[in-house]
C-alpha cells in the first residue's frame, strides 16, 4: 500500500486548498450559516475549477479521476465546512448514479448539464416513517400514459431547494413487492407542478439546507426514470461505497480544522501567566485528539485504497465511517471544552463545527446501521 500522492494529486490538493482559502473565507461561511443561504458563489467556483468533472469519464466531459481524487477534494472542502462538502457531494453522487445506471441518452442529456453547473442534483429517500427502514416507504409512482404520477411525502432532503435543482426521488413503483424489487428512481425538478418544499430549521449544516417535500400528482415523463422500473435498489447499491468513503474523508477534514483551532487557541490563550496548552490536562486532550484523528485518517485511506484498486471494501468503508463520524463528534466536543466560553460563542467557528459534526453519526447510514452491516459482514445474523 503506497500512501504517496502522485504529482497530479498533490497539485489537486494544493489548488483546491488555495481556492477554498480565497473563496470560502470565515466571514463568508459565517454569513451563509447565519442566513441559511446556499453557497451559490462558491458552487460557481467549483464548476469553474472543474471539480464536478473529476470522477466522470472524458467522453461525457469529465476528467476521469479516481476515488482517491474525490477523497482529496472532500477533505479540503470539509476543512472549511462539512456543510459545504454536502453541497458538492450530493450532486456528484447522484450524477454517478446516472453514469452507472442511466441509458446512453440519459447520460448524454444530464451529465453535461451537471458538470457545467446548468443543473444541480440532490437525493431524497427518507420519509416521516421511513428513514433507515426503507421498507416503510410510502411515496409511490403509478403509470399514466407515457409517463408517471408521483404522490407522497419526503423528509430530510439535503439541498432540495437549491436553484435549478433536480431531485433524485426514490419511490415505490410496485407497492406489493419488497422494496428491493419494487423501488424506482425518478428525476424531478424542484419547481415542477405539484412539488412543494418546506425548508427545515436544523441545528447544523444550515446553508445547504434540509427540506421536507410534498409531491401531489407530480407528472414525470418516462425518460426521467433512471435504471429501469423497480430497479431503484440496484441504483442505491451501485454508489454506496463511493458515497460513504468520500463522506468519511469529509469527516477527516472537519476534524483537522477542529484540532487546528483548538491547538492554536491552547498556544495563544494564557491563564495564570502561561499558555493553557502547557497544562498537562489540555496537552493530553490535544494529544488524544491528534491520535484519534490519525487513526480515523488511516482507516479512511486504507478503505479508499481498496476501493480504488477494485476491491470490495464495504466492511472497511463501514468501519471507517462509523469510527470517523463518532470521532468527529468526540473531537468537536473536546474542542468546545478547550475553547471554553469562546467555543460556545456564535462569533467563533468552533460551535459551528460542533453543530455540523453531530449530524454525521446519523446521515449516510446511522452508526447503529453501520454496526449491523459490519456484524453481518462478519458472518453474524443481526436482527435490525
Amino acid at each position: 500500500m503506497d500512501f504517496e500522492f502522485s504529482e497530479e494529486q498533490r497539485m489537486l490538493r494544493e489548488s483546491v486548498r488555495k481556492m477554498m482559502a480565497k473563496s470560502a473565507t470565515p466571514e463568508y461561511i459565517r454569513r451563509l450559516d447565519h442566513e441559511q443561504a446556499f453557497p451559490d458563489e462558491l458552487y460557481a467556483e467549483w464548476v469553474k475549477m472543474g471539480l464536478f468533472r473529476m470522477p466522470f469519464p472524458e467522453e461525457y466531459g469529465g476528467l476521469g479521476g479516481s476515488v482517491i481524487d474525490m477523497v482529496i477534494i472532500a477533505e479540503e472542502l470539509s476543512y472549511k465546512s462539512f456543510d459545504l462538502f454536502s453541497a458538492f457531494g450530493s450532486p456528484i453522487f447522484c450524477g454517478l448514479n446516472v453514469l452507472r445506471k442511466g441509458t446512453e441518452e440519459q447520460k448524454r442529456h444530464w451529465l453535461p448539464k451537471l458538470l457545467s453547473g446548468e443543473v444541480k442534483f440532490s437525493v431524497s429517500m427518507s420519509e416521516p416513517e421511513a428513514g433507515c427502514d426503507i421498507g416503510a416507504m410510502r411515496t409511490s409512482a403509478r403509470r399514466d400514459g407515457d409517463g408517471w404520477v408521483i404522490n407522497g411525502q419526503k423528509l430530510w432532503a439535503t439541498g432540495a431547494g437549491a436553484k435549478n435543482n433536480v431531485i433524485n426521488v426514490y419511490v415505490k413503483t410496485d407497492t406489493k413487492a419488497h422494496y428491493r424489487q419494487g423501488m424506482s428512481l425518478f428525476l424531478v425538478d424542484n419547481n415542477a407542478p405539484g412539488v412543494q418544499l418546506r425548508k427545515l430549521d436544523m441545528l447544523g449544516r444550515r446553508c445547504t439546507g434540509t427540506y421536507e417535500i410534498f409531491l401531489n400528482d407530480v407528472r414525470v415523463p418516462h425518460e426521467r426514470l433512471i435504471g429501469g422500473e423497480n430497479n431503484g435498489w440496484q441504483v442505491v447499491l451501485s454508489g454506496l461505497q463511493v458515497e460513504r468513503i468520500t463522506s468519511t474523508s469529509g469527516y477527516i477534514g472537519g476534524m483537522q480544522a477542529i484540532l487546528d483551532l483548538a491547538l492554536q487557541y491552547a498556544k495563544d490563550r494564557k491563564q495564570f501567566g502561561r499558555p493553557i496548552g502547557s497544562n498537562q490536562v489540555i496537552a493530553h486532550m490535544l494529544a488524544d485528539m491528534q491520535t484519534e484523528l490519525e487513526a480515523s485518517r488511516l482507516m479512511m485511506w486504507r478503505a479508499a485504497w481498496m476501493l480504488a484498486t477494485g476491491k470490495d471494501a464495504l466492511k472497511e468503508i463501514s468501519m471507517a465511517k462509523v469510527f470517523a463520524s463518532e470521532t468527529y463528534v468526540k473531537l468537536a466536543n473536546m474542542g468546545m471544552q478547550i475553547l471554553g466560553a469562546y467555543g460556545y460563542n456564535m462569533e467563533f467557528d468552533m460551535q459551528r463545527y460542533f453543530r455540523d459534526a453531530r449530524s454525521t453519526t446519523i446521515g449516510a447510514g446511522t452508526s447503529q446501521m453501520q454496526r449491523n452491516l459490519i456484524a453481518g459482514l462478519m458472518g453474524l445474523k443481526v436482527q435490525p
